[in-house]
């Protein structure tokens, strides 16, 4: 089958997928469950390009894995994090903006943009599956999973440290400044950038620099879109000593601490 043919079938899966998300959405009432399932879509691409595809190259069979391990891994982490709690405050700011019509509209606004989003940065996960890819490890394969095991210590890491932080009662209306966070506001989405940056190596097997695609499009969501500018600032508002924050630690890529301007 062709990477184009195997396109529309994963752009086909991925819409089915979003949608029995978002039916299940309407019935907990609570569209910010696509947080959860982002991972697990992506896990369901790799998987269903490796189907029809029928490849099993070695470098297929490591992308295939690496992404089990940061979808699964992303998803429970996410579950256990939302648990017993209400809806997100995006999801619910939308939902009392649309009223009644949220049930259809949050569907165009939230499950099938994510769905299109989630299918243009699979590109990386095709064309790393597809047929010119070699059965031992290479210096790309290495490359890979050096910037997949940087990565996954940033995001995981900065989540487990930001949880440990949140549980601690003292630390009520406090910033988290210290570990990974002294160095960057945001690890956990630097970590997820250079994670993606590792499965475009590892595609790159193929030789198709289509891959490219994936880890800048998820780089660009995470700077300028929905991760560090939005949370940057809604915590500005909410928390005026994050204003100092900002000034003294780096936004995105780690870096020593700064002096704050007074």
């Amino acid at each position: 089958m062709s990477l184009g043919i195997a396109f529309l079938w994963g752009g086909a899966a991925i819409w089915a997928f979003v949608t029995l998300i978002w039916i299940l959405s309407l019935i907990v009432k609570n569209s910010a469950i696509m947080d959860i399932f982002w991972g697990m879509g992506l896990l369901m691409s790799v998987l269903v390009y490796g189907f029809l595809l029928g490849e099993n190259q070695f470098s297929a069979s490591l992308l295939q894995v690496l992404v089990a391990i940061w979808a699964l891994r992303l998803s429970v982490y996410i579950f256990f994090r939302n648990l017993g709690k209400p809806e997100d405050l995006r999801y619910a700011n939308w939902r009392r903006e649309n009223g009644s019509r949220w049930w259809w509209y949050s569907f165009l606004k939230v499950f099938l943009l994510q769905g299109v989003i989630m299918w243009i940065v699979s590109v990386a996960l095709l064309t790393g599956q597809g047929g010119n890819s070699v059965n031992e490890l290479t210096w790309l394969s290495y490359g890979g999973i050096a910037l997949f095991i940087i990565g996954f210590i940033f995001e995981a890491g900065g989540d487990w440290q930001l949880s440990r932080f949140k549980k601690n009662p003292a630390n009520k209306g406090k910033v988290m400044d210290s570990g990974l966070w002294a160095y960057t506001r945001h690890p956990n989405y630097f970590g997820e950038s250079v994670i993606w940056w590792g499965f475009f190596l590892i595609a790159m097997e193929s030789g198709c620099w289509l891959a490219l695609i994936s880890p800048i499009l998820m780089t660009f969501l995470l700077t300028k879109v929905s991760g560090v500018a939005m949370l940057d600032k809604v915590m500005s508002e909410a928390k005026p000593q994050y204003r100092d924050y900002i000034a003294s630690t780096s936004a995105f890529f780690p870096m020593p601490k700064r002096r704050s301007a007074k």
